[in-house]
């Protein structure tokens, strides 16, 4: 769920876009009217915000990577900036939800303000996690319920159909908050797991090997398995969120029941979440981390963000076993990925902290020590300059050897290494 955020700009431009965190596939055409008109010019470099993490433009995701770096660090016991938590608390919209970024958040939001569940969906689970915000997070759960959908799901933008990854992160965000996801019903009587068990793959699905995964969105009828809808659907299936915590029970994981051990999938949300990582586990064998074809590609690539959810997820359900493989190649393989990314970083962290690996010695980085690089020092941290393989800023030399090593490490990756905080799905 971290490259979530370009699927937004798509969406503006009235585009179907079918697709996950960090690939997203697009059917259909622009508008006519979109279509003859010339790209804009570029424009100004965008302005970031003091409180903020990163320093990428912000548009499409800052929300949701404020909310995975502070999340991330209170996990590992890092106390965030006072002005990073206000940043986020600020970003809220009066009704409760939150846009994916809100350049000027003096402004009240309008009618024209695009919401964004899944923004709104981390938020919760950080500012939950964080304490001390119960009234903020109670008027987002409150918005999150006034815009699901009359299947029971909710969609990316209010008012668009459902579809499992956005379903998903609300039902987590739900749970994190401390509500009943199965009690949470649409206008039509419709509940929250009904809206997600419409998108996994059953017994009937061929082939085989996809039974238990889950559609972002049916395609012309059709469900087609999605791994980042999948690991995000185990999660709201456990009624777990992104921050878990070591299992004590390792097992691996198992392919969906079949027959069904009820005929209503939605009754039994842990058998939703068991389909989920059966298939995760077997998609992960084959190369020991999750592929897409990315826009512009024809030939499918590492897909580092949805590896590290795959992880996350199976952690979830106690199988790490099933995950250690993924878990070794995120190691050796996702400096590049996570490199001034605080969604990819905060990423990898939550997936070390489910695992039992140690973030601050991830594959030769410390990984908390380069989340706290993106954004305002921590409260009690050493002020000195950090750099972002989070170490101390060294004389020249010794930079400029990390340089070098960093440079090989992305000619030995490809070009089709996405630099980007995971979403999308993230979306993304």
């Amino acid at each position: 769920m971290n490259v979530r955020r370009s699927a937004a700009a798509l969406a503006a431009s009235a585009v179907l876009c079918v697709g996950a965190a960090s690939a997203v596939l697009c059917v259909g055409a622009a508008p006519a009217a979109l279509a003859d008109t010339a790209p804009p010019s570029p424009s100004a470099p965008p302005v970031i915000p003091s409180g903020l993490y990163g320093k990428n433009d912000p548009t499409y995701d800052g929300v949701w990577r404020q909310s995975f770096a502070l999340l991330a660090q209170h996990t590992v016991g890092v106390k965030p900036a006072k002005a990073a938590v206000d940043w986020l608390v600020g970003q809220q919209c009066a009704n409760g939800g939150f846009a994916a970024f809100r350049a000027d958040a003096s402004a009240a939001c309008e009618a024209t303000t695009m919401f964004d569940t899944n923004a709104t969906a981390a938020a919760v689970q950080a500012l939950k996690t964080l304490g001390g915000q119960d009234a903020a997070v109670k008027k987002s759960t409150d918005w999150l319920k006034s815009v699901q959908n009359e299947d029971g799901g909710w969609s990316y933008v209010p008012g668009s159909p459902s579809d499992a990854n956005s379903t998903a992160l609300v039902i987590s965000a739900l749970a994190v908050a401390g509500d009943k996801p199965a009690e949470v019903k649409s206008k039509a009587g419709k509940s929250a797991y009904q809206g997600l068990a419409a998108f996994q793959l059953g017994c009937a699905a061929e082939p085989a090997g996809d039974r238990g995964a889950f559609a972002y969105q049916p395609l012309d009828g059709k469900l087609t398995a999605n791994a980042d809808a999948t690991a995000a659907a185990a999660l709201a299936g456990l009624g777990q969120g992104s921050a878990v915590a070591l299992s004590a029970s390792d097992t691996p994981a198992t392919p969906l029941t079949c027959p069904p051990a009820s005929a209503d999938a939605a009754a039994d949300p842990a058998a939703l979440a068991q389909g989920a990582t059966g298939y995760l586990a077997e998609a992960l064998k084959k190369d020991g981390h999750l592929t897409a074809v990315t826009p512009g590609a024809d030939q499918p690539t590492p897909d580092t963000g949805n590896t590290a959810d795959a992880v996350i997820a199976l952690a979830a359900a106690g199988h790490k076993q099933s995950a250690a493989g993924a878990l070794e190649w995120l190691k050796g393989n996702s400096a590049q990925w996570a490199q001034g990314n605080p969604a990819g970083l905060g990423t990898l962290i939550l997936a070390a902290h489910a695992t039992g690996a140690d973030p601050k010695s991830f594959g030769g980085t410390d990984l908390v020590a380069a989340l706290n690089a993106t954004g305002p020092a921590p409260q009690g941290a050493d002020s000195s300059a950090t750099s972002v393989d989070g170490k101390k800023d060294k004389p020249s030399g010794g930079q400029n050897i990390w340089w070098i090593v960093l440079a090989g490490a992305a000619a030995g990756m490809g070009i089709g290494i996405l630099l980007s905080g995971r979403r999308k799905k993230n979306r993304l």
